[in-house]
């Protein structure tokens, strides 16, 4: 086994900016990018392994090719790959959104719901975003604020700096502010429905889409229970900080900054997701070694084994 180095589909969304281009290593002749999907198996966005015997293939089909094995036993209940991994360059704030659970998106949708998590790659200064309802609400007055453009007026607005970290369950409305960079890790689905945009348009120059109806069917009127923050503190393994990020029945996600050397073992429940935010290193394996920077999506498959993750850099490391 080999790990896979991953190349990113690319989206340029009118609210995206140049970030992911000139930090991030992204190579396109897009004029921006809001997003780069690094680790998918979505249709709307597969990544591509880049280099080695299976350079070309998709991530579906380099595991269609090896088997689904390779994926580990914690996703086999699901019916697909259940992870989906971006990051996200908001130049502009994002629509005011919501996304659905499982039941109601398999049944509406024919796909999975949404439940996501963020780690804050980096901030601007003053930079804040939309985390839920600042009190609870009716249908009724929901509907109203998002008729009368006041829904504003009852979402929890937010400050965020580098580090900060959100957990949204399905159900939780949302908006990511202009000037954040994020990380982005949640499950296998695209289904997004938009409740207030600020009146913009789209490159047609008609407004965009919203879906009203369906957002009030999911979104939950009442604040979130989880407050903001990692799902752990820090601690120490080797010469790395591993702070627990967020976990649920869909991902487990880590931050590790690493200033030397740590080992890491990808066994057979799970492959692991390496996401480089800062840095360069080196990932080794008993069968070789590969250089590691910033920008970079790596995939180690299930059954893997140990390995060790070597240099001075900022991962995030996801597995389900």
């Amino acid at each position: 086994m080999e790990p896979l180095k991953l190349r990113a589909p690319l989206k340029d969304y009118l609210w995206g900016g140049h970030r992911l281009k000139e930090e991030f290593g992204k190579e396109t002749d897009l004029a921006k990018v809001g997003e780069s999907w690094e680790l998918s198996c979505h249709k709307d966005g597969p990544s591509v392994v880049e280099g080695g015997p299976f350079a070309g293939l998709t991530l579906e089909e380099y595991a269609a090719r090896e088997g689904r094995q390779v994926f580990g036993t914690h996703c086999e209940p699901f019916a697909s790959f259940p992870l989906l991994i971006k990051l996200i360059d908001a130049e502009q704030d994002l629509s005011v959104q919501v996304h659905p659970d499982n039941e109601y998106a398999l049944r509406v949708e024919g796909e999975y719901g949404k439940t996501e998590m963020w780690y804050v790659v980096d901030a601007r200064e003053g930079a804040r975003l939309l985390y839920g309802v600042n009190r609870p609400l009716s249908r009724e007055e929901f509907a109203a604020h998002i008729r009368g453009n006041t829904l504003l007026d009852v979402c929890r607005s937010v400050p965020v700096k580098k580090g900060d970290v959100f957990f949204i369950e399905a159900g939780t409305l949302h908006a990511i502010g202009a000037g954040i960079l994020i990380a982005e890790i949640q499950q296998n689905s695209n289904t997004t429905y938009r409740v207030y945009d600020f009146g913009r348009v789209g490159a047609d120059g008609k407004p965009r889409e919203l879906h009203v109806e369906k957002a009030l069917d999911v979104t939950r009127l009442a604040p979130p229970e989880r407050e903001p923050g990692p799902a752990a503190a820090p601690c120490r393994e080797g010469d790395a900080v591993r702070t627990l990020l967020g976990t649920c029945d869909y991902f487990t996600a880590s931050l590790l900054d690493v200033d030397g050397e740590t080992a890491l073992c990808a066994d057979e429940t799970s492959f692991h997701s390496l996401l480089i935010l800062g840095g360069e290193g080196e990932l080794r394996w008993p069968g070789g070694s590969r250089a590691l920077r910033k920008g970079e999506s790596w995939f180690l498959p299930a059954g893997f084994g140990g390995y060790t993750v070597k240099g001075r850099l900022e991962l995030v490391l996801s597995s389900v």
